[in-house]
């Protein structure tokens, strides 16, 4: 190796020192925190992948952020945590910035990841063999990921409509996975409201009646009457005002993956999530996924007519709305996500 070689490659590597510690540096200047803590409910959902394809992508890392996300048996454990400190945002369902609001807290989403719930209402053939509609479920157990969570506003939507009140039957929180699976099966709970791919696997062995499905936007829009924003991040109001080159660096990273789904393929997909998230069963989370795909957010834009649907499913079962003058403007904001998306086009 002759020292011409050497010189240029000592000259190269100072170049490329200098340029990526300048890159940290001014990122360390112009994010105000850097470090950044997640709450999830049941990370391994598609209702969730955009968050975990810009976790394992690194597009997090990209953008300067040092991101840690903890998971959650479902969505309002995941609220609980950020409430009670331990985490600065949350990957939740949009429902609980409304719900939140009437308790008087001030909680933004600011990007979508999913453009339906995703969510589906199923009854057990083992409890339930001759379920014909939803007034059998009344006295009955119905599992959901957790208690406050979005599967549970989705139960209570669907037995509202019916004439059933919440307090009809008994919620039970089964988790996001295996817990759920096996609560089904050995016939813990009679009904269940979850999310795929478990909701694939049970369906694969006709061991459950589909209730109701929001999987696709045709079917969310049959059943709620319109659009329906489902996963977003979300964070305290005063986070966002004290935190917006943080948050936009959330925001640049989560559309960034939102795009790369747009484009992706299956196989794609299987390649980047972590082995867990398959459940022993590769070519069952493929069906899974093309069964979801469509709910997915291209751009993660919060549409303005799906926060209206909204606020109107809640009224329908929720005492805490009853008579609340909610500002919806407050619940969500597009202004990150229109300069994420000039970014990442």
């Amino acid at each position: 190796m002759n020292k011409s070689f050497l010189k240029q490659f000592a000259i190269a590597l100072v170049i490329f020192l200098f340029g990526y510690f300048t890159t940290q540096l001014l990122f360390a200047q112009t994010l105000e925190k850097p470090k950044v803590s997640i709450a999830v409910g049941g990370k391994n959902l598609f209702y969730y992948l955009p968050l975990t394809i810009a976790e394992q992508l690194g597009y997090f890392k990209d953008e300067g952020l040092q991101v840690e996300i903890s998971d959650f048996a479902g969505g309002a454990k995941a609220l609980q945590a950020m409430v009670g400190g331990s985490a600065d945002i949350v990957s939740g369902a949009y429902e609980h910035t409304i719900n939140m609001q009437a308790k008087g807290q001030a909680i933004t989403a600011f990007v979508l990841q999913g453009r339906a719930p995703q969510i589906v209402m199923l009854a057990s053939n083992k409890t339930l063999p001759n379920y014909k509609n939803v007034a059998d479920l009344k006295g009955k157990k119905i599992g959901v990921t957790a208690p406050g969570s979005s599967t549970n506003m989705m139960a209570s939507f669907v037995l509202a409509r019916a004439g059933l009140k919440p307090s009809d039957v008994s919620f039970i929180g089964v988790g996001a996975a295996a817990g759920a699976l096996s609560a089904m099966r050995s016939g813990q709970i009679d009904a269940m409201a979850n999310l795929d791919p478990v909701i694939t696997m049970l369906e694969q062995k006709n061991e459950v009646k589909v209730i109701a499905d929001t999987r696709t936007l045709k079917d969310t829009n049959s059943i709620f009457g319109g659009m329906m924003p489902a996963a977003t991040l979300y964070a305290p109001e005063a986070f966002i005002k004290k935190n917006p080159n943080t948050t936009q660096a959330l925001t640049n990273a989560m559309v960034r993956a939102l795009k790369w789904l747009q484009k992706a393929g299956p196989s794609d997909i299987v390649k980047v999530v972590p082995e867990s998230y398959l459940l022993g069963d590769r070519a069952l989370y493929l069906d899974a996924f093309m069964k979801v795909r469509e709910a997915l957010s291209p751009d993660g834009v919060i549409p303005d007519s799906g926060t209206k649907t909204m606020l109107k499913a809640l009224q329908t079962f929720e005492p805490d709305l009853a008579g609340k003058s909610i500002d919806l403007s407050r619940t969500y904001t597009n202004t990150f996500v229109a300069k994420a998306n000039q970014k990442y086009k």
